[in-house]
């Protein structure tokens, strides 16, 4: 027999229904610009803002430079851990104090971690009432976490049955492979294991907090229903009580790969699970836009790129196959992924290298390049239409110091790409000859 729903458990559910809903409301602002305004608070966090009374919602992230590569390797897996457990019980709430009273407001936490950053996210209603209470809740979280040893506990046993259960399968096994065998010993590299996470202890998450959830090494990003004053009331009260830590510094240079790398990794799965890469790009390359180009017509475009016409449509080897490139703090990884039939995987990985040996070499055609063009311009209106994207967005513009004019340019960026440009890019970045190459499942 179900419970009657009370009143204020529907206010909180239509609450909760506004705040979703309102992602898929196109931003006006998606077409007259974004107006992004920059400051930074008295503690030092960076804060990126834009205006938007379109909605009676308000969307917030804190990011931090305490992704998973700020791990040591003996206790990979830290950065997550700590990032996770900080929603976990904070300022005396519970986890289910934190659970509860962000339903009753209708409230949604967010957040992720990746190789460079630890993200927390809120979105809430701007009245007065759900607004300084979801604020209560956030501003604990990031600032005063407990790490309730119980929880710990409970975590890492959750964490590592999840790390084995993720080691038998094939996608995760080449994924893993492959970051390990692309960078090596550098911090990107890194991934967590059973006993890396068994190794961490309530002491390891204090310090890693108290040294990477520093507000100097914090970068705001708010959008939507408030003013400026209000942003900045907002920046202020979140950073106010971070730790005072100094910055992490830069992660070191990439090595690139000498000589080519090649494994072959036995599974009983049906297909084989192939990828193969090369560093790629930093965020604020100047090579980004026309490798992002490139890579478009290559494997980017799904079925208009070059991979799939030659992998899928002319062969029938695989059911897809893409390539992308991962701008990061350095280098992120160039990547190709493709899955096939064990005794077709050497007759699709041969094409796909042929495929890109022949590009790299030959470079594209103006009518590949006009085709990318107005397909990446005219779904870029795309990206930016909702709160919740352009709040992310804003994120990474702070986060990696690009320009503030970032949304207005890119468009502009894409159309003055070249086909010259495209081929010297490719040419001096991609070194097919050292390329990392995985497979798992291999033909008997």
């Amino acid at each position: 027999m179900h419970a009657k729903p009370t009143h204020m458990n529907m206010m909180a559910c239509l609450k909760r229904f506004a705040l979703l809903a309102a992602g898929l409301v196109i931003s006006l602002q998606a077409h007259a610009g974004v107006k992004i305004e920059n400051w930074q608070t008295s503690t030092g966090a960076e804060v990126y803002f834009v205006e938007n009374h379109d909605l009676p919602i308000i969307d917030i992230s804190i990011d931090f430079a305490a992704g998973s590569a700020r791990d040591e390797p003996a206790k990979a897996g830290l950065a997550g851990v700590t990032r996770h457990m900080m929603t976990t019980g904070a300022a005396g709430m519970s986890e289910e104090d934190i659970s509860r009273r962000m339903a009753d407001i209708g409230a949604i936490l967010g957040g992720e971690l990746d190789l460079d950053r630890a993200a927390f996210k809120l979105r809430t209603l701007s009245n007065q009432r759900e607004r300084d209470q979801a604020l209560d809740i956030f501003t604990g979280i990031i600032q005063q976490p407990d790490f309730p040893e119980a929880i710990l506990q409970r975590e890492k046993t959750r964490i590592i049955a999840g790390l084995k259960e993720a080691a038998t399968k094939p996608d995760t096994i080449s994924s893993k492979t492959f970051m390990k065998a692309l960078y090596g010993s550098h911090p990107y590299g890194l991934d967590s294991e059973p006993e890396t996470v068994n190794a961490i202890q309530r002491d390891d998450l204090l310090k890693f907090y108290q040294t990477h959830y520093g507000a100097g090494n914090a970068v705001i990003a708010l959008i939507g229903d408030m003013s400026r004053e209000q942003a900045n009331e907002i920046a202020e009260r979140l950073s106010s009580g971070l730790p005072k830590a100094e910055s992490p510094g830069a992660l070191p240079a990439v090595p690139l790969p000498t000589q080519p790398s090649e494994q072959r990794i036995e599974h009983p799965a049906t297909q084989s699970h192939i990828v193969l890469g090369y560093p790629g790009v930093r965020r604020g390359d100047p090579d980004y836009f026309a490798l992002y180009v490139g890579n478009y017509i290559l494997g980017g475009g799904g079925f208009v790129s070059r991979l799939t016409e030659e992998v899928r449509e002319k062969r029938g080897l695989v059911y897809s196959v893409n390539s992308y490139f991962m701008p990061m703090a350095v280098e992120g990884p160039f990547q190709i992924g493709l899955q096939t039939k064990k005794e077709q995987g050497a007759e699709a990985l041969k094409v796909v290298r042929d495929t890109l040996d022949k590009f790299i070499r030959q470079g594209v055609t103006e009518t590949e390049l006009k085709a990318a063009k107005q397909n990446i311009i005219g779904s870029f209106p795309l990206r930016i239409d909702s709160n919740a994207k352009i709040l992310d967005y804003l994120a990474v513009i702070g986060f990696y110091k690009l320009p503030l004019t970032y949304l207005d340019d890119f468009n502009k960026e894409i159309d003055r790409v070249t086909t010259a440009q495209i081929k010297d890019a490719f040419n001096r970045r991609l070194k097919t000859d050292n390329m990392v190459t995985v497979i798992v499942g291999t033909a008997q």
